[in-house]
C-alpha cells in the first residue's frame, strides 16, 4: 500500500473526513488543506486506520501500575 493511501480506512472513516472536508472548505481553506486537515482530525479521533488484528487495539488502563504519592509521602525521612 503505497504511503497516503486511503485503502486502510473504514466507510465510517471516509464518511467522516468527507464531511469534515466540506465544513472546513466552507471556512475558507483550500481543498488541499481542508483534505489534510479532515484526514488529520480523523486520525486523531479514531488512532488511523482499522483497528483489527492482534496487537492492535488500545491498552487499557492499569488501576495499580503507579505509586501514589501518599505512599512515597510515608517513607521519606523528616528533614
Amino acid at each position: 500500500m503505497a504511503r497516503g493511501s486511503k485503502q486502510a480506512y473504514t466507510a465510517k472513516q471516509k464518511r467522516q473526513a468527507s464531511k469534515i472536508e466540506k465544513s472546513v472548505e466552507a471556512s475558507g481553506k483550500s481543498a488541499e488543506t481542508a483534505a489534510r486537515i479532515a484526514w488529520a482530525t480523523v486520525n486523531k479521533q479514531d488512532g488511523g486506520g482499522k483497528l483489527s488484528g492482534s496487537g492492535r487495539a488500545k491498552p487499557s488502563a492499569k488501576a495499580g501500575s503507579r505509586r501514589s504519592t501518599r505512599a512515597t509521602k510515608k517513607t521519606r525521612p523528616k528533614t
